[in-house]
């Protein structure tokens, strides 16, 4: 599995930096943000270092499709309300102009009560 040793993401999942776990398994890593913007706001992320949805390819689909389906699964376990009343968000963001500032491909899942908008 490919790390990079300056991410602070790769640093995370190897728990050489402590967080406040989620879930993991052999391929995925999910932990709450520290600056939250919901009441339910965790991060998924593989510990493949995958820089960003730029540099994904067609073979990271499975893992790709991992991370969407235990999004929904934790979204529920975290907090959040089921659908349609209740619901959250999947945010990537990818690249400098996209709003990453993480370089470590990773999942935003966010819900809650509102009021919690930031756009």
């Amino acid at each position: 599995m490919s790390t990079s040793d300056n991410c602070i993401f790769c640093k995370i999942a190897s728990g050489a930096i402590p967080s406040k776990k989620v879930y993991e398994d052999d391929e995925l890593f999910a932990f709450h943000d520290i600056k939250p913007w919901a009441p339910v706001h965790f991060l998924i992320i593989p510990k493949m270092h995958i820089p960003s949805m730029a540099q994904v390819g067609p073979e990271h689909g499975s893992l790709l499709g991992r991370m969407m389906v235990l999004a929904a699964q934790l979204a529920l376990e975290q907090g959040c309300n089921p659908y349609p009343e209740g619901g959250f968000r999947i945010v990537v963001n990818t690249g400098t102009e996209g709003g990453q500032e993480v370089h470590h491909l990773h999942f935003h899942v966010i819900g809650g009560a509102r009021p919690w908008l930031k756009g």
